[in-house]
């Protein structure tokens, strides 16, 4: 509300308008009075108009799968094509390829005793009686083969997610203080043995590992063989380690060999090459 005006003399003026005509002066005609016209809502004609464009929305559907309906079905393209079949003939009988022999079908070797694939004691080794203690006939349970890292609960329980099946190995040892371990193990897919074999490559080349790249081994796509440098400590004899890791099909292999003086690189890789012969 807006303040009232003020007034001077404290009597009201006339309204604005209303003073009589003075004398010769016709008065003005009044004026007509204007016609109010009414607006319509215009909520109401907007909920029409769309009520009208779902009515024919959805009458346009029903009417598309009543054509659809009414038409013939349309066979699908066929599923096999001309020249895909390989051979492009039947070969003649008799003229069939041969299967492989078990010592060529990978998959047959795998699937037999791994303890037979294990690479045969290098010439001058020795069986390992520590290391036969542990595995009793060859064969190492999970938790035994964790036993094997820095980190035994998680290696644990990667094994057994990443689908492990059974691991063989063995232990020799040569002379005083030289000793070498062979482990196989095999997963349930070869995905899952490269997967392993690569976890325990990457960090190879850091500080936990050997420290370096490492060297191909031949006939093997991804494996490698590593030599760490020394390790020294006052009052004991130096600890050289190498190591050979790579996968062939289902299976993961792992080479360890220990001493106190130089191994050289053909002692690993030997055995590394050996081993990747019988997979």
């Amino acid at each position: 509300m807006h303040p009232k005006d003020s007034i001077s003399d404290g009597q009201p003026e006339p309204p604005v308008g209303t003073a009589e005509p003075g004398v010769g002066e016709q008065p003005e005609p009044e004026a007509e009075p204007v016609a109010v016209v009414k607006r319509r809502p215009r909520g109401r004609t907007t909920l029409i108009i769309a009520a009208a464009a779902v009515l024919g929305l959805a009458g346009g559907v029903a009417a598309g799968y009543r054509v659809q309906a009414d038409r013939a079905p349309t066979p699908p393209a066929a599923l096999s094509q001309p020249g895909l079949a390989y051979p492009a003939k039947a070969l003649p009988a008799g003229k069939e390829p041969a299967p492989l022999p078990a010592s060529q079908d990978r998959q047959v070797r795998t699937e037999g005793d791994l303890r037979k694939l294990i690479l045969p004691r290098p010439k001058g080794w020795q069986e390992d009686k520590q290391f036969s203690a542990l595995t009793g006939d060859g064969w190492l349970g999970v938790a035994d083969y964790a036993l094997d890292f820095e980190d035994e609960k998680y290696m644990y329980g990667s094994l057994l997610e990443q689908g492990l099946r059974r691991v063989a190995g063995t232990g020799w040892r040569k002379g005083e203080y030289r000793s070498a371990v062979v482990f196989l193990v095999q997963y349930h897919s070869g995905a899952a043995a490269a997967a392993h074999a690569e976890d325990q490559r990457s960090y190879m080349p850091g500080k936990r590992g050997a420290g370096n790249e490492g060297a191909a081994i031949k006939g093997s796509a991804e494996g490698r063989y590593y030599l760490f440098p020394a390790e020294r400590k006052a009052g004991y004899l130096p600890y050289y380690r190498a190591r050979a890791i790579f996968s062939r099909g289902d299976v993961m292999a792992d080479i360890r060999v220990y001493d106190t003086v130089p191994i050289s690189k053909k002692d690993i890789r030997t055995l590394a090459e050996r081993q990747l012969e019988r997979l």
